[in-house]
C-alpha cells in the first residue's frame, strides 16, 4: 500500500549555497567592471567625436551611442566627478588628462582584441562586434598574451 508523501515547509526549495571566496572575487570583479564601461564608452566616444568632428556635443553623443540626451547629461555628470570630462552647459564636452588616457587605453584594448580576434580567423565584422564587449573585461594578463600573441605572427 502506498503511503501520501508529507509535504515539508522546505520541500521544493534548494539548499543555500554559499558562494566561494573566488566566485565572490569573480563577481566582484564582473559588477567593477560594468561600472567602468560606460565611462569607457562615453571617453572613447568623445575622443572619436572631438577628432572627427572637432567637438563632441550631447546631441552626438546621444545619436552615437543610442541613448536619450537625459542619459548622456546624467553619465557626464559623473564622468565630471570621476575627473574625465569637463562640460559647460550648452557647449562642446572636453576630456581631461585622465579622460584622454582613459579613452587612448580604450581605443588600444579594443585594437588589440579586434587584431586577436581576426588573427584567430573572425570575420573583421564580428571581431568588431566582439571587441567591443571583451575589452572592457579582458584583463590586463589575458591583453598582454594576447599582444605577446600578435607579435609573434
Amino acid at each position: 500500500m502506498l503511503r501520501p508523501v508529507r509535504k515539508t515547509a522546505d520541500a521544493g526549495r534548494l539548499p543555500e549555497v554559499r558562494p566561494s571566496a573566488q566566485q565572490a572575487e569573480n563577481l566582484r570583479r564582473s559588477r567593477r567592471d560594468r561600472a567602468l564601461e560606460t565611462a569607457q564608452d562615453y571617453v572613447e566616444a568623445i575622443a572619436d567625436l572631438s577628432a572627427s568632428r572637432g567637438e563632441a556635443r550631447v546631441v552626438d553623443l546621444a545619436r552615437r551611442l543610442g541613448v536619450t540626451h537625459v542619459t548622456v547629461n546624467r553619465t557626464l555628470a559623473r564622468l565630471q566627478q570621476a575627473g574625465f570630462v569637463n562640460t559647460q552647459p550648452y557647449r562642446a564636452i572636453f576630456l581631461t588628462d585622465a579622460g584622454r588616457k582613459l579613452a587612448e587605453e580604450c581605443k588600444r584594448r579594443h585594437q588589440t582584441v579586434a587584431a586577436f580576434l581576426r588573427k584567430l580567423g573572425v570575420s573583421e565584422k564580428t571581431a568588431e562586434l566582439d571587441a567591443e564587449g571583451i575589452e572592457h573585461h579582458v584583463s590586463p594578463e589575458t591583453l598582454a598574451a594576447f599582444e605577446r600573441r600578435l607579435r609573434k605572427s
